[in-house]
């Protein structure tokens, strides 16, 4: 196994998401499902991978969640596992992405909002191109489902333990 790799579960990832969005934002209502929504209960995502790399998915999809939707807008964290794929999702029901944006999302440096300088609490524009590039680094895939006025959902999918081999 690679160094810094090991086998882990959603437990932590669940637990992680949770205590980021509740520490940025106290009194945003989170709900936790299984992929899809609030239908499906959560369940484990088994995947083979960096655990630290994996937090830092986490975390990213998280913060921009509450960094680009209103306060007090309810956030979505589904986690289980779908067609052999461990999956994370992260809902929000903020101000949602048009066609353009919503293709350059994962780009380096792209903002969303550029009037949102660094010195005036806005990011790099890093955050999501590190999503997409740690999820390609463990064979999987960072997808984005919005539409103006229609909220955010982000969906991470790594190939579950057992076909973590990188093999598709």
């Amino acid at each position: 196994m690679p160094r810094g790799c090991r086998a882990g579960g959603a437990g932590g990832g669940r637990a992680d998401a949770l205590h980021d969005t509740t520490a940025l934002d106290p009194t945003r209502p989170v709900s936790l499902t299984g992929p899809g929504g609030a239908d499906a209960p959560p369940g484990p995502a088994l995947v083979l991978g960096d655990e630290a790399r994996l937090r830092q998915v986490v975390a990213n999809l998280v913060s921009n969640a509450v960094a680009h939707t209103p306060p007090g807008t309810p956030v979505r964290i589904g986690v289980g596992t779908a067609g052999g794929y461990g999956v994370l999702e992260v809902a929000d029901h903020g101000p949602g992405l048009t066609p353009e944006q919503a293709s350059r999302v994962f780009g380096r440096f792209y903002r969303v909002d550029a009037s949102r300088s660094r010195q005036e609490g806005g990011g790099a524009g890093l955050g999501l191109a590190i999503v997409s590039a740690l999820v390609c680094a463990h064979h999987g895939t960072a997808h984005l489902e919005t539409a103006p006025g229609g909220g955010a959902l982000f969906r991470v999918s790594i190939p579950s333990r057992a076909d973590s081999s990188g093999t598709r």
